[in-house]
């Protein structure tokens, strides 16, 4: 395919149209699949499982979910543990630090995880699996193809907007989740391609599964602008809500984590737990005003599902038509985060979208009755909090109002809503991250030293300082000098800002094109009347050299500047270089290559502990015996491997048999312990009589 590619030449443009249309085509065919096989085990489970021994009765609410974690905890111990959890973490971790690069084997074993999980009762959402098998997709078929990472990223973002589109019936909302969430650094020519991505995976969706919206209710409107004030105030409720969420599911992460166990077994563990909690709530009906069967305490089971089992789509159209009672929402407010926690973090694989929307809805419709009884004459029907509650509780988690607003609608088919749900998840995203910086998605990769902003990640910026990558001869021009002038300085370099100096060494300010243009936008101005100070931005923001580079791209950010000047931290007005954006997506390369040289160390000390197995470095001598040769030409002893060969003044090499070993290399070579001392005579110099080989 590369060859016909290559001798074809498309372009640029037409390459990636066509990849966009495959994966969303794709992902549409494999949410069909996964949604169907959800079903067939689901109905499997609770019919056939269960009448093989029907005495056990509601007990099986048990010892179903562990028998689904049972076999999908080993497909992802063992097959791929990229499908551990809700899955958009992994691809926002693909994305920020290996160009958009996911095994294919991670679909495979999403896909079927997930729908043991979700089938036999785990309490996640049919999203995340989805979002990560679509950008599997996206890489695998990019990395078949090797194209470049952009690309790469590109298909990945194309995949994950598909796999909402075709999970929610949601075009719109998944090409908004994408942009969010996962591509905020790509331009407006990438955006083309997720929205054809998830476009076809709608009409695949709609094809085999309906084109209907995901929820049948009541056309809502607001019906007095004096709710603005109570959906403010569900925002902020949501808020916390969110928070509470995010924290309580990485508590059971980090307690399963800790834990010194198979992680084939620890999601098994995690259904027990499961389980009991749906054996046992319904039984709350003994002390709360609901009856039994509000609860679902009855048989057979495939029709009596606990509400905190699956997706809880059902329940939630039941609670989005404004039925159910006040005290049965406010307990699945704070039961639906657990059994979601008792899942995922014990490592079974699902979404977190769905009981996102689930929890949501839970507490808008509780507040809903809180607010009808307080203001009768005020307040709508229950169901809009409902619909509201549920959108503002995702954004709060998540921290994507957008995506929030969109997939209310899309999912409900109802657009009279709109100042009520932006009212709600503006406040509730706002205040989460106010309260808690992390979202439910980039707190594991915080966890793991991942700083995740723009589509990058922060750390890395963090490790690269500004003299490294700073302009440190930078073009200056001097403040008595005339704007015309500076107009043949623009002309000549190309360039769109200066330093201005006071002298040959002060600065003065910073003047851009910008700047001459609304000086002589004014009337009556000329250019010859006008000196560089005149229009020059005098005590401009100014950066030390000994700053990291995430210090200067957050004082760019504010007013958008394209550059800063480089001060001494000695004498604040000494010019010592200019940084600007270029150098800045420069330091970003650095910073990568120098966190994957760090990651590489590590796995390198990990692999030192095997026993038997060592690594060593070499440096090779002028005199040394293998100077001058082919890798391929020295013969090393038996499982001995020359893994690196660091080149003074040059790049890390990774050699192959036609690497020529020259004076200076410095050689990590990769053997059996008891072959230490032979490997380094063969790179040391010819002994001598009465002298050993040195040691490196």
């Amino acid at each position: 395919m590369t060859g016909i590619l290559d001798r074809l030449v498309p372009k640029e443009g037409l390459i990636l149209m066509v990849m966009a249309v495959i994966v969303g085509t794709g992902t549409g065919f494999a949410a069909v699949f996964f949604i169907k096989l959800i079903a067939i085990i689901q109905d499997y489970s609770y019919t056939t499982i269960v009448g093989l021994y029907p005495p056990l009765g509601r007990l099986w609410l048990i010892l179903i979910p562990i028998l689904g974690a049972l076999i999908g905890g080993p497909i992802i111990a063992y097959f791929a543990m990229e499908a551990k959890g809700h899955g958009v973490p992994e691809v926002m971790q693909a994305l920020a630090l290996h160009g958009g690069r996911i095994r294919p084997r991670v679909a495979t074993a999403k896909i079927f995880a997930s729908a043991l999980c979700i089938g036999s009762g785990g309490s996640a959402g049919r999203e995340g699996p989805i979002v990560q098998v679509g950008a599997t997709l996206g890489s695998s078929i990019g990395q078949w193809l090797h194209l470049s990472d952009n690309r790469i990223k590109n298909l990945v973002a194309c995949g994950a907007a598909a796999g909402i589109a075709a999970t929610f019936n949601a075009p719109i909302a998944g090409v908004a989740f994408s942009a969010e969430l996962l591509m905020t650094e790509h331009g407006v020519a990438m955006f083309g391609n997720v929205v054809i991505s998830a476009v076809c995976s709608s009409i695949i969706s709609r094809i085999f599964l309906g084109a209907s919206p995901a929820f049948d209710i009541p056309s809502y409107s607001m019906r007095s602008p004096w709710e603005i004030p109570l959906y403010v105030l569900l925002g902020l409720i949501s808020a916390l809500i969110g928070v509470i969420f995010i924290k309580m599911l990485d508590t059971f992460e980090e307690l399963f984590d800790n834990w010194r166990a198979s992680q084939a077994i620890k999601p098994a563990i995690g259904a027990l737990f499961l389980g009991i909690l749906a054996f046992l709530y319904p039984y709350l009906y003994r002390v709360l005003p609901v009856p039994a069967k509000a609860f679902h305490l009855g048989l057979p089971l495939i029709d009596n599902m606990p509400h905190i089992y699956c997706t809880g789509f059902p329940f939630m159209e039941f609670v989005l038509q404004g039925s159910p009672s006040f005290w049965l929402l406010a307990v699945l407010i704070f039961l639906k985060p657990l059994a979601t926690s008792f899942t995922l973090g014990s490592g079974n694989s699902g979404g977190i979208f769905s009981p996102s929307l689930f929890t949501g809805a839970m507490l808008g419709g509780a507040f809903g009755h809180i607010a009808k009884a307080v203001f009768p004459s005020v307040t709508g029907p229950i169901g809009t909090y409902a619909l509201v509650g549920m959108a503002a509780v995702f954004a709060a988690a998540a921290r994507a109002p957008l995506t929030s607003i969109l997939i209310v609608f899309e999912m409900s088919g109802d657009y009279h809503l709109i100042l009520p749900l932006m009212s709600a998840t503006i406040i509730g995203s706002s205040v989460a991250q106010w309260i808690f910086p992390d979202s439910i998605y980039t707190l594991k990769l915080t966890k793991r030293g991942i700083h995740f902003d723009q589509g990058r990640d922060l750390d890395i910026m963090q490790g690269v300082l500004v003299e490294e990558v700073m302009n440190c001869a930078p073009i200056t021009v001097h403040k008595e000098q005339s704007l015309s002038e500076l107009f043949a300085i623009f002309h000549e370099t190309h360039l769109y800002g200066f330093p201005v100096m006071e002298n040959d060494r002060d600065l003065y300010g910073m003047v851009t094109l910008q700047d001459m243009e609304r000086a002589l936008s004014k009337e009556g101005v000329k250019i010859r009347d006008l000196k560089i100070g005149d229009v020059a931005t005098s005590n401009p923001i100014t950066v030390f050299p000994d700053e990291p580079i995430w210090s200067a791209i957050r004082k760019m950010a504010p007013r958008d500047l394209a550059r800063l000047p480089v001060v001494s931290r000695d004498n604040e007005r000494r010019l010592v270089g200019l940084i600007s954006l270029s150098d800045i997506l420069r330091a970003y390369d650095i910073g990568l290559l120098r966190k994957q040289q760090g990651q590489y160390a590590r796995e390198r000390m990990a692999l030192r502990n095997v026993s038997g197995i060592e690594f060593i470095e070499i440096k090779v001598q002028p005199d040394s015996a293998c100077r001058d040769k082919r890798l391929a030409d020295i013969k090393l002893p038996p499982n001995t491997t020359v893994v690196s060969i660091e080149r003074k003044d040059g790049p890390v090499i990774i050699p192959d048999g036609d690497t020529v070993i020259v004076s200076g290399d410095q050689v990590t070579v990769l053997c059996q312990s008891n072959m230490i001392k032979d490997v380094k005579k063969i790179f040391s110099p010819p002994s001598r009589p009465g002298k050993d080989p040195p040691s490196s």
